[in-house]
C-alpha cells in the first residue's frame, strides 16, 4: 500500500521551531520529488517547499525562505521540513507529497500524485 505519514505536528510560540518528517512506504522513494504544502482555513493549498529526487536542488515559497529548510534521507524513505522563526501566519495543515517529476520542482498540486493526511501546526502569538 503507497502510503505517506506526515509527524512532528503541534503548538509552539512564534519564534519557535518544528521539525515534520514525512515517512514513505510501498514506493521506490528516490524516483519521486517530494514537496510539502500547507492549507490554513478558507484557503487554498499552496506550496511550501519542494526537493528533487537526490535532494540536490531545493526550492521555497518566498513566506518561508531562509526559515524553512527541506531535506532527504533515500535510505530512510523520509523527507523532512525543519520549520525556524515561526509566526503565526504558519498556522495551518501541513501536507507532503510525492511527485513522479522527480527532475524539477514543481509548485502545483496538481503535479503530486502521493498525498499524505496532513499534520496540523499551530504557532501562538
Amino acid at each position: 500500500q503507497v502510503q505517506l505519514v506526515e509527524f512532528g505536528g503541534g503548538v509552539v510560540q512564534a519564534g519557535g521551531s518544528l521539525r515534520l518528517p514525512c515517512a514513505a512506504s510501498g514506493l521506490y522513494f528516490s524516483n519521486y520529488a517530494m514537496g510539502w504544502f500547507r492549507q490554513a482555513p478558507g484557503k487554498e493549498r499552496e506550496f511550501v517547499a519542494g526537493i528533487t529526487w537526490s535532494g540536490t536542488i531545493t526550492h521555497y515559497a518566498e513566506s518561508v525562505k531562509g526559515r524553512f529548510t527541506i531535506s532527504r534521507d533515500n535510505a530512510k524513505n523520509t523527507v523532512y521540513l525543519q520549520m525556524n522563526n515561526l509566526k503565526p501566519e504558519d498556522t495551518a495543515l501541513y501536507y507532503c507529497a510525492a511527485s513522479l517529476i522527480s527532475g524539477r520542482i514543481s509548485m502545483s498540486v496538481g503535479e503530486y500524485h502521493i498525498w499524505g493526511q496532513g499534520t496540523q501546526v499551530t504557532v501562538s502569538s
